[in-house]
């Protein structure tokens, strides 16, 4: 069994890249609408950490009854820390800000240059040799997510609320890179996914909490169904499969490859879209696709 193998099977990823791909982008994709039942009574940042305590109570309490070991040699926590603060943290905050600003599908069409930022931070952190193939292929990707929410990039106004939005959509998109260049390290220095998605989630969970206290939010859960459900679906399936996965394949084909499924799930999210919310596809969506 190949070193690789190995791990995806010690950490019960063995799956198939495509079938990790395709669970990814269907999971992420559906979560812009979970997220919808998010907002309102909850402050937004208080939200994202109840996503992330209960993520990371679940698969810690899953790696306890499964035997999977927690203990890391204490260095290492610094990684696994930065992965939760970037990737399970601050990214979702600052993307939340930014919605009082700017439409979602121009947020889509910001995320999706995480691909870019992923081939530039691994390269410049992790020494990873840049292949013009993949960023070829990342170019068509987001010119095709740029023509999908065509509508909105040119109904885009350049009023100072609208830049706000902009930047803050482009810096927490950089979070997140980060936070994928942080768990590609882990994984670089034998650090299994799901363990390390547990202690990850944990470290960004009570980092949200004492953030949402520092900058004034009230502690408080919305005790009605949508909510709960809701949050159950983003932090179980959003935040544990769909991480799982997602990280399995960047440890596997890199972060820059992996990212191909940032410009995949806006796709199911319009879909869903379609069904629930009435959205009407134009032709140039339709070739963006």
């Amino acid at each position: 069994m190949s070193k690789q193998a190995h791990a995806d099977s010690r950490s019960g990823l063995g799956q198939s890249n495509s079938a990790l791909y395709a669970g990814t982008v269907l999971i992420w994709g559906s979560t812009w609408y979970a997220i919808s039942f998010q907002l309102g009574t909850v402050h937004p940042t208080v939200s994202v950490g109840w996503r992330y305590v209960l993520a990371a109570s679940v698969l810690i309490a899953y790696c306890i009854v499964t035997r999977r070991s927690l203990r890391v040699a204490p260095h290492r926590h610094v990684g696994i820390a930065l992965q939760g603060i970037f990737l399970f943290s601050l990214n979702y905050i600052v993307f939340y800000f930014a919605t009082a600003y700017v439409t979602t599908g121009l947020l889509a069409v910001t995320f999706s240059t995480i691909i870019f930022m992923n081939i530039f931070n691994g390269a410049l952190l992790l020494k990873i040799p840049i292949d013009r193939r993949v960023v070829g292929a990342a170019c068509i990707g987001v010119v095709g997510i740029a023509l999908v929410f065509g509508p909105e990039l040119v109904a885009f106004d350049t009023g100072d609320d609208a830049v706000k939005g902009l930047s803050l959509g482009i810096l927490a998109t950089y979070l997140a890179s980060l936070g994928n260049i942080a768990s590609a390290y882990n994984q670089r220095h034998g650090l299994l996914v799901v363990e390390t998605n547990a202690l990850g989630m944990a470290y960004g969970g009570v980092f949200t909490m004492l953030l949402a206290m520092i900058l004034g939010a009230e502690i408080t859960v919305d005790w009605k169904a949508p909510y709960l459900l809701s949050l159950v679906y983003l932090a179980v399936f959003g935040s544990i499969l769909a991480f799982g996965g997602y990280l399995t394949l960047l440890g596997r084909i890199g972060a820059d490859r992996a990212a191909y499924a940032t410009v995949l799930f806006p796709i199911v999210a319009l879909g869903i879209s379609t069904v629930f919310e009435g959205y009407q596809w134009s032709w140039p969506a339709l070739v963006g696709v």
